[in-house]
């Protein structure tokens, strides 16, 4: 064993001691961080425009700031961006992470002297949580990558900027850039196809001991890896044994994973958002990932299904309930306040607070008031390739409003490395699963307004092929695993297998 991961273990255990009491004291912690942040930003302008002097409550608070997206926030983001101080948090920030939004064009969100180190701290003790659990301090010694963004940055107004990925390779710690791979100058390559193949020849021959990125771009490195030495990954890298990612469920990709590996890995799964780094798995033997209760923001959710009411519940951390979908609502140290993420969680355990997510508020199908969440279709998904020779790439699920014959449908668009045998039996599996799982559309199938789902059956690479045709290939981009419209539909449907 080396200093390094000897010196990892007490260290590790320190870090899950200090975890685990703010875990189980959560909704004190939480009223801390909130009280913090109300006093932080009382003398910005938007402290001043919503009265943050008067707020003594949660109740207060709530009162005085609405919800918002980043559209809604917008007017304040963009003085920030102009260069003007404390307009959401003291001073400025010390970053812009530019994501693509859907409607707002480019987002800038800012990242501030308070925020930037939540984020790389929740990275650190995500992987030290794992060691003081399993013991397993090996993988420190050997080669780590992180499939990212470039970590060049522009800059704005004199303000760094660039995708979250990149400004976060600024730092990592010295003790681990002799680990960290691929080289500075792959990173910084723009093309995607070109940058993994890039990876590729640095890697194959080094002894890689943790992988880590979205499961989709992580699996095209594996492919290419594969198709370069003719061998499985667990036989090229003997040592790999921890996947980290975040971005998408995992489950609907184990199966391929180990199939690619040549066998099983242990995972950590991640809950990183440019607006923050919200939870991580803690655990190896218990489900979720531990909301991050002192990690610089304050929570607050309203149940999904009443999200576009008028007057929506809006709860704090002490309210929530096991089993409820919430739309999640941040308040931030970079001065994100009443902020729609977008992102959908459900509560697993309260005490402590466990989460898994279950998608995206805008991405769902409700087009005949079935309100499909991507939950349930990766489960459906799971539930019928899990111990199947049955293996998939990539899918996504739009509504057929107006067929050519016959009622309307859900169409399944998939991508199989194994297609089953009779895709109409698969079809009908999947569909049964939706009915057991979503009681709306059970009633839409027998009340004869939905006829079952329908899979179109992608061609090899389509995916990719499609992201590419729209500037998304790789990085942190992911393909929506929903959509109430036929966008993303109609593209992919160039790609169907003839």
């Amino acid at each position: 064993m080396s200093i390094k991961s000897s010196l990892a273990k007490p260290f590790a255990k320190q870090v899950a001691v200090k975890f685990y009491k703010k875990s189980n004291n959560a909704i004190k912690v939480q009223q801390e961080v909130f009280k913090k942040l109300i006093s932080n930003a009382k003398e910005t302008v938007f402290g001043e425009d919503h009265n943050f002097s008067s707020i003594k409550s949660y109740k207060d608070f709530k009162k005085q700031v609405p919800i918002r997206d980043y559209e809604a926030l917008k007017p304040y983001v963009e003085k920030v961006v102009a260069g003007e101080p404390n307009i959401l948090w003291k001073g400025k920030p010390l970053y812009f992470a530019k994501t693509s939004g859907t409607t707002s064009g480019a987002k800038y969100i800012p990242l501030t002297k308070e925020s930037m180190p939540t984020h790389i701290t929740a990275a650190r003790n995500a992987l030290l949580l794992y060691i003081n659990q399993t013991n397993k301090s090996d993988f420190v010694n050997g080669k780590m990558i992180f499939l990212q963004g470039s970590p060049e940055l522009d800059e704005t107004n004199g303000i760094k900027t660039g995708r979250l990925s990149g400004i976060a390779a600024h730092y990592v710690p010295k003790y681990l850039t002799k680990n960290r791979m691929p080289s500075w100058e792959t990173n910084c390559i723009d093309d995607w196809e070109t940058k993994v193949d890039a990876i590729v020849e640095e890697t194959v021959n080094e002894n890689m001991t943790l992988i880590s990125g979205i499961p989709s771009w992580v699996q095209m490195y594996f492919e290419k890896l594969i198709e370069k030495t003719g061998k499985k990954v667990g036989e090229i890298f003997p040592n790999f044994n921890l996947f980290v990612y975040g971005g998408v469920n995992f489950e609907p990709y184990r199966n391929k994973f180990e199939d690619l590996i040549g066998r099983k890995v242990d995972t950590i799964e991640l809950y990183p958002a440019s607006e923050g780094f919200i939870a991580y798995q803690d655990s190896q033997t218990k489900k979720g990932m531990m909301l991050l209760v002192d990690n610089g923001m304050f929570y607050e959710f309203i149940p999904s299904e009443e999200f576009f009411d008028e007057n929506p519940t809006r709860i704090s951390l002490a309210d929530v309930k096991v089993g409820v979908n919430y739309v999640l609502i941040l308040n931030t140290n970079a001065g994100l306040w009443g902020y729609n993420i977008g992102d959908t969680i459900e509560f697993i355990s309260v005490n402590p607070p466990r989460i898994r997510v279950t998608g995206r508020i805008k991405h769902f199908i409700s087009a005949f008031g079935e309100h499909v969440i991507a939950k349930e279709v990766e489960q459906a998904i799971n539930e019928n390739t899990v111990n199947t020779k049955i293996s998939i790439t990539e899918f996504t699920v739009a509504p057929q409003i107006t067929p050519k014959i016959g009622l309307p449908y859900h169409e399944w668009f998939i991508e199989f490395k194994n297609e089953p045998e009779n895709l109409q039996d698969f079809a009908t599996k999947i569909d049964l699963s939706m009915q057991q799982q979503n009681s709306y559309y059970l009633d839409l199938i027998e009340g004869k307004i939905l006829q079952p789902l329908k899979i179109t059956a992608i061609e090899k690479g389509g995916f990719n092929s499609y992201m590419k045709s729209v500037g998304k290939l790789g990085g942190q981009n992911k393909v929506p695993r929903l959509a109430n419209d036929r966008k993303i539909a109609n593209e992919l449907s160039k790609f169907k297998v003839k």
